[in-house]
């Protein structure tokens, strides 16, 4: 789903989420991908019999767009993004929330908290156990910082990972691994 949404963003669409019921997917892990009223793929788990058939890793995921069903909905040709000569600044990032918060209402926190800086964002782990704690999960996110005209300070970026970490908490509850 998250490849899907990626693809989407870029060509400058939002996708919507369905259940389906859509070969050759598992039926009830089946997701039909709307932009607006118009069917532009499916995602999900593969059904069993096909992850045999091919001698796949159980529960293996795939997805399929339809492009030619996106393009006619962007605004116009995408835009590559301006590329900035000076180095990136990293922070790595471990937050544990309930396991029942989505994964995507975490990242939409942590991107819009951290800034203009942020030039992207990246779920590197997913752990369950006893460390965590019982119905909790921990997600380790890699955040990449750049300015477009200078070398950002590590105050600067730590500044912007902490806002980041502060608007996750206050949306999810999510608290920094270890803390």
């Amino acid at each position: 789903m998250q490849a899907a949404r990626l693809v989407a963003a870029e060509a400058g669409v939002t996708l919507e989420v369905r259940a389906d019921r859509h070969e050759p997917w598992h039926p009830g892990r089946c997701a039909a991908l709307y932009a607006g009223d118009v069917l532009v793929g499916h995602a999900g788990e593969l059904h069993p019999r096909v992850v045999e058939a091919y001698g796949l890793p159980p529960r293996t995921c795939a997805m399929e767009l339809e492009l030619t069903r996106l393009e006619p909905l962007m605004a116009g040709p995408p835009q590559a993004p301006s590329i900035s000569g000076y180095p990136v600044a990293s922070q790595d990032v471990a937050l544990v929330v309930e396991a029942t918060t989505p994964v995507a209402t975490v990242e939409a926190a942590l991107r819009e908290g951290a800034g203009e800086l942020l030039e992207s964002i990246r779920l590197f782990d997913v752990y369950t156990g006893a460390q965590v704690g019982e119905g909790r999960t921990s997600l380790a996110y890699a955040l990449r910082f750049r300015a477009p005209d200078r070398t950002l300070t590590v105050e600067e970026t730590t500044a912007a990972r902490d806002a980041a970490v502060a608007l996750a908490a206050e949306r999810t509850g999510a608290r920094m691994r270890g803390a």
